[in-house]
């Protein structure tokens, strides 16, 4: 397949790279070059906040049916591109085709979800004396600023575009220049689908100059992001400065609690996939093994003998359980974060390394009894690392789970009713799995707590964060 070339999205026209600096876009799996990027200057992103003033005008009068029609004409074009769209992502981001196939299919559903949100944009009448009238209404925020990261190269564009346009708004959108394609594969089917091009734009660039200057604007009313806990507090600051809503889905270091109650091997089969998807790099990932004495060494040993057995390669190699890192700066983190924790006592049962000389390979990787000052403890490491260590109480557990400042997603594995009400209660998530990896979905919301960051996506709770609330009262 031929990778496409690459271009932004502003006001319906396809901007090339010209006189303008540019991004190589690398093959994760070669360290190839696929393509130039165009980087915006501040003139294409000025022209861009123009057509999302003029784009919200026309979108936000638009009926509900009409922004139902283009969600649901863009969920079946993406389905017939499903092939050339996930090949997009594979050769750019690095993940195995059929996890590549299934974020289209993500998408796809959540812009059927969307399409009928349009339609359950429900107020209420509350109730008053006779002669008086109060409603509670809802209308779109205004033109969103969407900043989506490279590791779901379709998923993170479709739940930044799906939403604001479900609600009424327009939106500028900001993917990775890392994978840049699929985010404009994603786009073009909703302009196909009937979008208005004032209402969807896409832009790349330096990120502190883009997200700067389109802050800085009056224009934009609502900024989403998907990215590091430091970014978003970054941008949470500078959104201050105007009051501009905020949606923030940071940083994770997902807790895994392991009791002894369960079937250890239906746990491994469910768990070491999850663990290794899109070689680590999840915001959910499954990463801190918390897991109860008794069973420690039958789940370490049993997580070790599974890793071995993936198999590693070029994602579009349909055999290839597992492919390269993203970019360069994965493997020198992993190298960073496992090598300190070895030298302060971890014990490494497998992986610890890169693969061949070519690319961003990286073997899946187990560490057990890791002191809890080590930075893999402590940072999210977004890599194919699984970190497991014992504990001997479900109250230990649960503190362990609780220590870190991240709350974005958990699991737990146990049989116990009781357990699994005080688990649920307990631990600090804004997404918690009981004996399943079935994390959220596009009728879910999906969002964390703490320095996870606040607001959701997906959901109807995502269409909710694009609107605003209006009480009128009448005489």
């Amino acid at each position: 397949m031929t990778y496409p070339t690459l271009h932004m999205l502003i006001d319906g026209e396809r901007v090339a790279p010209g006189h303008r600096r540019t991004h190589e876009v690398l093959n994760p799996a070669t360290a190839e070059v696929l393509g130039q990027l165009p980087l915006a200057d501040t003139a294409d992103l000025d022209r861009a906040l123009d057509a999302a003033k003029r784009g919200f005008r026309i979108w936000r009068d638009a009926s509900p049916q009409q922004r139902a029609t283009v969600l649901s004409g863009a969920a079946r074009l993406m389905l017939e591109r499903q092939e050339q769209i996930a090949r997009i992502a594979t050769l750019e981001e690095g993940k195995t085709l059929p996890e590549s196939r299934m974020e289209v299919l993500m998408v796809v559903g959540l812009f059927n979800f969307y399409a009928g949100e349009c339609l359950r944009d429900y107020g209420r009448v509350l109730a008053r004396p006779a002669g008086l009238r109060s409603t509670v209404t809802y209308e779109p925020v205004g033109p969103v600023a969407a900043f989506a990261p490279w590791n779901f190269p379709i998923g993170n564009p479709g739940r930044k575009l799906g939403a604001p346009i479900a609600a009424g708004c327009s939106v500028i959108l900001k993917a990775s220049e890392e994978a840049p394609g699929s985010a404009l594969a994603v786009l073009q089917c909703l302009l196909d689908a009937g979008l208005p091009k004032e209402v969807g734009q896409a832009v790349f660039g330096v990120p502190d100059e883009v997200s700067r200057r389109l802050l800085a604007s009056p224009v934009i009313r609502k900024v989403s992001f998907t990215g590091s806990t430091v970014v978003g507090k970054h941008l949470m600051k500078l959104a201050a400065d105007d009051c501009k809503r905020t949606t923030m889905e940071l940083g994770g270091h997902g807790a895994v609690l392991v009791f002894d109650d369960v079937d250890i091997e239906r746990v491994l089969s469910a768990m070491v996939p999850s663990k290794f998807r899109n070689a680590g790099q999840v915001c959910v990932s499954p990463t801190r093994f918390i897991v109860q004495e008794n069973v420690f060494r039958q789940f370490r040993d049993g997580f070790v003998q599974r890793a071995k057995a993936l198999q590693v390669g070029n994602g579009l190699d349909e055999s290839s359980q597992m492919g390269p890192l993203a970019n360069p700066r994965r493997p020198e983190a992993m190298d960073r974060l496992i090598d300190g924790a070895v030298t302060a006592g971890a014990i490494r049962h497998v992986g610890g390394h890169r693969i061949g000389d070519r690319g961003f390979f990286y073997a899946p990787t187990v560490l057990s009894e890791i002191p809890l000052q080590s930075a893999v403890m402590n940072e999210e490491p977004f890599g194919p690392v699984a970190l497991i260590n014992p504990y001997p109480t479900e109250a230990e557990m649960i503190a362990e789970a609780n220590r870190l400042p991240y709350g974005l997603a958990a699991h737990a594995w146990t049989n116990d009713a009781a357990r699994q009400k005080r688990l649920a209660r307990e631990v600090e998530t804004g997404m918690f799995c009981l004996n399943t990896t079935m994390l959220g979905g596009g009728d879910a919301p999906f969002g964390g707590v703490k320095w996870s960051g606040h607001g959701h996506e997906e959901g109807s709770e995502g269409v909710m964060a694009c609107l605003v609330l209006k009480a009128v009262h009448e005489g």
